[in-house]
């Protein structure tokens, strides 16, 4: 149990982190300093270094509560459908992924864009850092359910480019997954698509061509889907 003084500070935290939300939301990312948090609670700027060492730390923190934010839409995204239902669940996160982007832009943008620095390498991983590894689960374990239970043809090992089939090892490796490389590499594949397209959607690089590219993204979901095994069907009115 969280004695007195803990439950003050972590209340705290979240205030501050809620306050450099909103900042960031209204006035854009480069508004979001100590001193304008400072303001906003009626501290001084000094006081916030009690919570956080510095600006990038303080970031960071912002980072780790939204990956956590996004990661908790897409499970309970995904708990909306029947277990065995891989394409349902693959569809409906994806769809997820996709809104949440959208109605939160300038969050995306923190996530997404240029890494946020404030964590040195020699350094344990951070909030941030776990946060982003259970985000990227979300998608690896809907990937991992679907190899298991309906393996989909996949590029021999031997015949990927030496150059990329060595860092794909290594990334391997790294996530902890017994897969064949070419496994890897789709995921890998599936994931540009689909976050490259939701960014070029969220940052307004579609908007040459386009005033609404839900089609163009339910386009590229009906040619993913039967790549990896799965049957595609077009979200409902509703939903």
């Amino acid at each position: 149990m969280q004695t007195r003084r803990e439950r003050l500070r972590a209340a705290t935290v979240r205030e501050i982190s809620e306050t450099a939300r909103r900042i960031l939301v209204e006035e854009g990312p480069e508004a979001v300093t100590l001193r304008a948090i400072a303001r906003e609670m009626g501290m001084t700027a000094p006081a916030l270094y009690r919570y956080f060492g510095s600006h990038g730390e303080l970031l960071r923190h912002l980072v780790g509560d939204l990956f956590t934010e996004l990661t908790d839409e897409l499970y309970a995204a995904a708990g909306t459908v029947a277990p065995g239902d891989l394409s349902g669940r693959f569809l409906v996160v994806a769809r997820r992924f996709r809104r949440w982007a959208l109605a939160n832009p300038r969050e995306y943008g923190l996530l997404f864009g240029s890494p946020v620095r404030g964590r040195h390498e020699h350094e344990d991983i951070d909030f941030a850092e776990e946060a982003a590894r259970r985000f990227g689960g979300t998608f690896m374990a809907l990937f991992l359910e679907l190899w298991n239970r309906q393996p989909f043809p996949v590029v021999p090992d031997d015949e990927i480019d030496p150059a990329l089939r060595s860092q794909l090892a290594r990334y391997r490796a790294e996530v902890g997954v017994d897969l064949p490389l070419g496994v890897i590499q789709t995921y890998l594949k599936c994931w540009v698509r689909l976050q490259g397209g939701v960014s070029l959607d969220v940052f307004g690089h579609l908007e040459f061509a386009l005033t609404d590219a839900e089609p163009l993204f339910e386009l590229m979901l009906s040619e993913l889907a039967p790549e990896i095994g799965l049957t595609y069907t077009p979200p409902r009115r509703d939903a």
